[in-house]
């Protein structure tokens, strides 16, 4: 047969001529990071690749913002495992992209040290650095407690439960006074890693997350930048919220809301998971009902965001200032913006019922709150040029910010969400088996997904195997060190 060069993601490769003269067909639906990676991986590899995205942006719960003239990623802002092995490190080298480092703890509690922090209480007052460590000290042994509670009990129970029967058994290490109120704080923050409330994190499950190496850096350019390389040069169709996805004989059809159709010969799903709990995708034939339970058995936490932007920086040189009470609910904290990025912006963080409380309020009204909070740290807080609140929970085209294990997972809940229906393929963060919740988790399960789909494909097509091939200028990227700072 005669050879021919074809071009794939920038590189010359030669292949025998195609058996047909046209390539696989696929709908990716969903702009997140997920499906522009998905989306990505398959015209890479000379498919015919068409994304629909309900939005009008590309993202989806990545989603930084420039309105105050520097970035502010109101959705995902950390890379979770700052080193080689996260499957984003090629591209983050390529693109130059910075890094600041929160921690060198590989903890799924903690994307800060200890000595990052500033803790006041409701009347101001700085909490000494010694107490909060001790308290920090004291939650890491009531959690290693926990482990022995549930090797003791058959069935799951709550993370809270299980604190209390540590409690009961250990006296000792009950907190009073102050000290009981950090040790609120320190629940606050882990209820803000699996954004939702400690009554309702599965303890089977909370400390099975499988956490790469290097601790947490923040994306000092915010992440845009990798989404909008990876999106380069797809078909994507904003504003294109599909309804109804009919599988039949070998194809998919796809309608958006337009009423607008779309043909393909498989289709990779990558919304979030609160949108398919929602069911606001109708699948014909209806999904198995493995598939359905799996998704229905999933949690889906919220953690929301209001940030404020000032003229001046008024506020101690720490990567976090927090206030501490008497319940996790009523603890809160601020990510300073400008000891990372020198921008000035403080960013508080809400997770679980106070996440969807602060929905319920207009943008004013929470950005009041936010200033309510920060004036009781300090009492002459000035009032912010600016502010932003993010509504993941409300938001229709996410209905959450990202999965969380509730009590009570079956074991093989997340192979049966990855699993495929036919010519369906999932992907997304709720996918990914070893890293659920993070943004590499997302894109390598959207990666994972385009395998999967390009092998059936190709073997049904006749199509040459060009997805294997790996880049050369990413087998370069490995010589590049990751940039990461710490000021």
């Amino acid at each position: 047969m005669e050879q021919k060069n074809f071009v794939v993601g920038g590189s010359f490769l030669t292949c025998l001529e195609r058996q047909h003269t046209s390539p696989p067909s696929v709908v990716v639906v969903g702009g997140g990071i997920s499906g522009v990676a998905a989306a990505r991986a398959l015209s890479n590899a000379s498919f015919q690749v068409t994304l629909l995205e309900s939005r009008n942006r590309i993202g989806g719960r990545v989603h930084t913002d420039y309105s105050f003239g520097c970035p502010v990623d109101m959705g995902a802002s950390w890379l979770h495992g700052v080193c080689n092995e996260n499957s984003l490190a090629p591209l983050l080298r390529q693109l130059g992209l910075r890094m600041y480092r929160t921690s060198g703890d590989n903890s799924v509690l903690y994307d800060h040290d200890l000595e990052s922090y500033a803790l006041f209480d409701k009347d101001g007052h700085q909490v000494p650095q010694q107490l909060v460590i001790e308290v920090g000290g004291k939650f890491e042994r009531i959690l290693k407690e926990t482990v022995k509670v549930r090797d003791e009990h058959v069935d799951d129970m709550s993370v809270l439960q299980a604190i209390t029967i540590v409690l009961d058994r250990h006296p000792e290490l009950r907190q009073e006074g102050l000290s009981y109120e950090v040790l609120q704080w320190y629940i606050c923050r882990m209820e803000a890693w699996f954004a939702s409330d400690v009554d309702n994190i599965s303890l089977k499950n909370w400390d099975q997350e499988h956490v790469l190496t290097g601790g947490h850096g923040l994306m000092v350019e915010g992440y845009y930048p990798l989404i909008k390389n990876l999106a380069k040069d797809i078909d994507i169709r904003l504003n294109h919220r599909v309804t109804q996805i009919v599988q039949c004989s070998n194809k998919v059809m796809l309608t958006v809301e337009t009423g607008a159709t779309f043909v393909a010969d498989a289709a990779i799903i990558t919304v979030p998971l609160g949108v398919l709990k929602a069911n606001m995708i109708q699948f014909v034939p209806r999904l198995p009902e493995w598939k359905t339970s799996a998704i229905s058995d999933l949690g889906v936490g919220n953690e929301n965001k209001i940030a404020l932007h000032f003229d001046t920086v008024f506020w101690p040189n720490v990567e976090v200032l927090g206030i501490v009470a008497p319940t996790s609910y009523a603890c809160g904290y601020f990510l300073n913006l400008h000891k990372a990025t020198g921008n000035p912006v403080l960013v508080y963080m809400a997770a679980g019922r106070i996440a969807y409380d602060i929905e319920k309020l207009s943008d004013e009204e929470a950005a009041n709150f936010a200033m309510s909070e920060l004036k009781k740290m300090l009492p002459h807080a000035k009032k912010p040029m600016d502010f932003l609140v993010s509504r993941w929970g409300m938001d229709p085209n996410s209905l959450g910010a990202y999965s969380c294990d509730l009590v009570g997972k079956p074991a093989d809940l997340c192979h049966r969400l990855q699993a495929p229906v036919n010519n369906l393929y999932f992907a997304g963060e709720a996918m990914s088996i070893d890293h659920s919740g993070t943004v590499h988790g997302a894109y390598s399960s959207g990666k994972l997904a385009a395998e999967e789909c390009r092998r059936r494909l190709s073997l049904q097509h006749g199509f040459p195997d060009l997805f294997q091939i790996v880049l050369r200028d990413e087998m370069n990227e490995i010589m590049i060190p990751l940039q990461i700072s710490r000021l």
